[in-house]
């Protein structure tokens, strides 16, 4: 199948975001607020001095540990609302196995990490975004192996009533364009 250019297997690589935008630990809840809204974020990653990725803030711990709590956004940092470890899967990752580990975890978002760096982001939207087009090049693929294992391919009996002898049958066959029952296909193989 690989030869043809059809993959089921679509890697988080193909649907991350690149590049990553981020926020120091020291800057306001406020801030994190101010840079999705920019950005038409969900999330910003919070990095350390060193600029290492140390965890994520999202629009929920945003409500959930300021909003909700009546806290002031100005003066609460990020590293206090971030939600901590970022976690984090390599590039090469199957996105059916992202999306295991986010359910397995009950998040949303992963950050992409390749050799130690932080490369990029994906969330659920981005697999739900990506599900249709899996879809189709699996039902493609199925399509594909099956007429090439058949020269034929199988016909799936249907049931109604035989455009021959108009008897209702649970096992009609298409031949020359009409719905036939078995008896009359048997005759007519017969008078062949």
């Amino acid at each position: 199948m690989s030869e043809i250019g059809l993959s089921p297997k679509m890697l988080v690589r193909d649907i991350m975001s690149s590049p990553v935008v981020t926020m120091d630990e020291n800057e306001t809840s406020n801030q994190a607020a101010i840079i999705m809204d920019t950005n038409n974020l969900g999330a910003v990653i919070v990095q350390n001095k060193l600029g290492n990725p140390i965890g994520i803030i999202t629009e929920r711990d945003i409500v959930k540990r300021v909003v909700a709590k009546n806290q002031k956004p100005d003066t609460i940092k990020a590293k206090e609302v971030m939600t901590t470890p970022l976690v984090t899967v390599e590039p090469e990752v199957l996105i059916s196995d992202a999306a295991r580990k986010m359910t397995r975890l009950g998040i949303r978002r992963l950050g992409i990490s390749y050799k130690g760096n932080l490369v990029g982001i994906i969330s659920s939207k981005d697999i739900l975004d990506v599900m249709p087009e899996l879809l189709e090049i699996m039902q493609e693929r199925s399509r594909i192996e099956g007429a090439a294992a058949n020269d034929e391919p199988e016909e799936t009996p249907q049931s109604g009533y035989c455009d021959n002898c108009e008897t209702y049958s649970e096992s009609l066959k298409e031949r020359n364009g009409q719905s036939i029952c078995d008896e009359c296909r048997i005759e007519l193989e017969q008078e062949k």
